[in-house]
């Protein structure tokens, strides 16, 4: 089993990357599972995940399959079952807490990296994605108008062939600037905010990214619980939104830091509140401020709306802000 003892960063790479082989089917590579844990928050190399993988070998919980790479084992089926669900329980947020940790962009230049969801159309749908992408972006509805368009050669994030790779900003790259200037950010949750003529009314669905064991934005998007385009066109509609606690104390300078960002094309503020007083109706604790956003994923679920084959994947990665392009 995986111990008790193991350093903690370690034993959390080796359970992730023990789902990964189990989610994968057949036989999987060190290059694909790195890729993937770059996709869930973990700054990890080939060279890292081949490390935790003889880790794995060795206490019986992967074996390797010819050149093709690993399986994982019978006993590390039951390591999942049984060793792995607490670790996996809040999830969410120790990723999200390693992506703000690296975000650091400087809103006075637009120098640094930024948070980005991902995702992945077929290169025939890409014209029509994009136009979709480029209407939300533009709406408010979004975090930004900026996109980073992934083709096959790209460097740093692996594109499928006949794939193309959209990536927009995500919300919690705000909890990285508010981070970045020194106000501690709690990001608390992720839900589906009614729009009623264009204007954001209430939180009609909440999901604590703390009780969690995948994204709450994840979980609308599969359950068709959106309606994007719907609220683009006509006013009205559920768009993703998520809300972040902040102390009372930073309230004005958190404002302030917040108009700031607008001057590089980052905001989608919704509401910042009151002292323990609610944001669109989402519980805030006594003593601190909500600050409630627009999912920066919006762009891309309005493109499934449309009955485009896109897989989305929100709070993805991070990627430098300069690599992004304004639609």
């Amino acid at each position: 089993m995986i111990s008790s003892n193991t350093d903690p960063q370690v034993q959390r790479k080796l359970s992730e990357i023990l789902r990964i082989i189990s989610e994968s089917e057949g036989a999987v590579g060190a290059r694909i599972i790195a890729d993937k844990m770059r996709e869930r928050g973990y700054k990890i190399g080939e060279r890292g995940v081949r490390y935790h993988l003889r880790i794995l070998d060795e206490r019986g919980l992967t074996a390797r399959e010819g050149y093709s790479g690993r399986v994982i084992t019978d006993n590390g089926i039951v390591e999942l079952e049984d060793g792995l669900i607490g670790h996996r329980v809040g999830f969410i947020i120790t990723t999200i807490d390693e992506l703000v940790y690296n975000t650091n962009i400087d809103i006075n230049t637009g120098e640094g990296n930024v948070i980005v969801n991902t995702a992945l159309v077929d290169k025939d749908d890409f014209d029509e994605a994009i136009d979709i992408v480029a209407a939300l972006c533009n709406s408010p509805y979004s975090i930004s108008p900026y996109v980073r368009i992934l083709e096959e050669d790209s460097q740093d994030v692996r594109i499928p062939e006949g794939k193309v790779g959209i990536a927009t900003v995500c919300s919690i790259t705000i909890d990285g600037i508010l981070a970045r200037s020194g106000i501690p950010v709690n990001t608390k949750y992720g839900g589906l905010v009614h729009v009623h003529d264009g204007k954001p009314v209430a939180f009609s669905n909440l999901i604590l990214y703390t009780g969690t064991t995948i994204d709450p934005m994840k979980i609308f998007i599969n359950k068709g619980m959106t309606s994007v385009m719907e609220t683009l066109k006509t006013g009205n509609g559920k768009v993703l939104a998520n809300v972040r606690e902040i102390p009372v104390s930073a309230r004005d300078y958190a404002i302030e830091v917040l108009e700031k960002a607008k001057g590089i094309n980052i905001e989608g503020v919704i509401e910042v509140g009151e002292p323990g007083t609610p944001v669109l109706r989402a519980p805030v604790n006594t003593g601190k401020i909500g600050v409630s956003l627009y999912a920066g994923v919006n762009s891309l679920v309005a493109v499934q709306e449309n009955g485009i084959d896109i897989s989305v994947h929100p709070i993805s990665t991070i990627t430098s802000f300069k690599d992004m392009t304004r639609l």
